[in-house]
């Protein structure tokens, strides 16, 4: 089953937490804070197989979560880190955020690997924490939470050149001539139900691979027919090979045919319909084949056309060393820019409060903010000095600077996640 869309969400694994331990042997008086650190927690990886030709084993996984890191221990022993969940895809897969809309990763070579999603750090133990000023803290962290995101992973197939056309026009015949690639043919309409790929050799050495897209309508990027549903493998293809029904033997206009299959692409996507192409006007071996390239020639006659018939092989060794020669000049560009992936997006140095405050209809006053919410996550509140450390972090943030701001009291009561303090000058 081919599978090229798949809709999932990713957890990394939470950081293990620290450790509060004090340092007891004998003979060793004040032996001081000996809490090791947790491990980090395990990122998401993909990596490319290029074995891989679809996205089938992500199907059914609509969660992929990572283990957490070991928690930290005494005698300054820090915790294991937790082992990385590796996911394998095939070449051409996409990852895109969808809260942001931008790309986290793009890979097309076999090998490369990307962090989906990043394992939260190990909470830090109580050693860390010591100081002159505080030589025996009873301070410890809990691990961070791991990256949580919900993206969407396309498959786009890595091909060199993409052949496009009306359903029956003879794509998967052409194919299956030049490559090793064995793609279902038969006498009706959408033989073909997903992608093929053939690697293709010419008569001087020279080979590219080639894709067979399944027939396109007029209205495919309206939904019509198979839709649009596989016009995305076409973005990365570097030629494209348009292939006609030159007899018109199913009653059929060549030249409307030409139309209707550039206006799709277009609409699909401008970029496509601007990529180099040439035109083959296949069955030239069916009566009436030369007459209707005649009148298609007078109608495109800046339009480059090369004739064949894929049965019975006439005119392919010309083709595929056009293709060839077209493709020698063309450098590999990338399908996206640069603004669109999420690391490339630039965040200007605006001078913002790292939280939110508002008020519920009870009056409690409720701050959030991803900063803030760590920072809780990660206190434990079961020492004087965890709750004097936290307490500091929000004063030095200007939360409680904030609060009276807005028309706080003291006393009043201030919710941060579940939790609910009291306002204190």
């Amino acid at each position: 089953m081919f599978i090229d869309e798949v809709i999932l969400k990713v957890i990394a694994g939470n950081g293990g937490d620290g450790c509060t331990a004090f340092r007891r042997e004998k003979y060793i008086p004040m032996g001081g804070p000996s809490g090791g650190n947790g491990g980090r927690g395990s990122n998401i990886i993909f990596k490319v197989d290029e074995g891989l030709r679809t996205l089938i084993d992500l199907r059914y996984q609509k969660i992929i979560r990572g283990k957490r890191g070991n928690h930290g221990e005494g005698s300054t022993r820090n915790g294991k880190n937790a082992e990385d969940v590796i996911i394998k895809v095939p070449p051409g897969t996409t990852v895109t955020d969808i809260g942001t809309n931008l790309i986290v990763a793009d890979l097309t070579k076999h090998g490369e690997e990307a962090i989906i999603a990043t394992g939260g750090r190990g909470g830090r133990g109580n050693k860390a924490f010591a100081t002159h000023a505080n030589p025996a803290p009873e301070i410890s962290e809990y691990g961070e939470p791991g990256e949580e995101r919900e993206i969407k992973v396309e498959l786009k197939l890595l091909a060199d050149v993409g052949f496009v056309g009306m359903p029956s026009v003879g794509k998967s015949t052409f194919l299956s001539v030049i490559s090793a690639s064995k793609p279902k043919i038969a006498a009706y309409h959408f033989t073909t139900l997903s992608p093929n790929l053939g690697v293709v050799k010419t008569r001087d050495g020279r080979s590219f691979v080639a894709a067979d897209m399944p027939g396109l309508i007029e209205g495919a990027s309206l939904g019509e027919g198979l839709g649009d549903q596989f016009l995305r493998h076409i973005e990365r293809t570097r030629v494209i090979a348009h292939i006609i029904d030159m007899s018109g033997f199913e009653g059929r206009d060549p030249h409307e045919d030409y139309l209707i299959i550039n206006k799709e692409l277009k609409d699909f996507n401008e970029k496509i319909s601007k990529k180099p192409m040439i035109v083959i006007a296949n069955k030239m071996d069916i009566p009436g084949a030369k007459e209707n390239l005649e009148k298609f020639k007078s109608l495109e006659p800046s339009v480059k056309v090369f004739e064949m018939s894929a049965i019975y092989r006439d005119g392919i060794d010309e083709i595929l060393t056009e293709l060839a020669d077209m493709l020698d000049k063309i450098e590999v560009e990338p399908i996206y820019e640069e603004s669109k992936f999420e690391s490339h997006v630039l965040y200007k140095f605006k001078k913002e409060q790292p939280f939110k405050i508002t008020k519920d209809s009870d009056d409690t006053w409720v701050v959030s903010g991803d900063e803030i919410e760590k920072l809780f996550r990660m206190t434990k509140f079961n020492s004087d000095d965890s709750i004097k450390r936290f307490s500091n972090k929000l004063r030095k943030m200007g939360i409680d600077d904030k609060l009276y701001e807005l028309g706080a009291q003291e006393g009043d009561s201030v919710r941060i996640l579940d939790y609910i303090f009291e306002l204190k000058a």
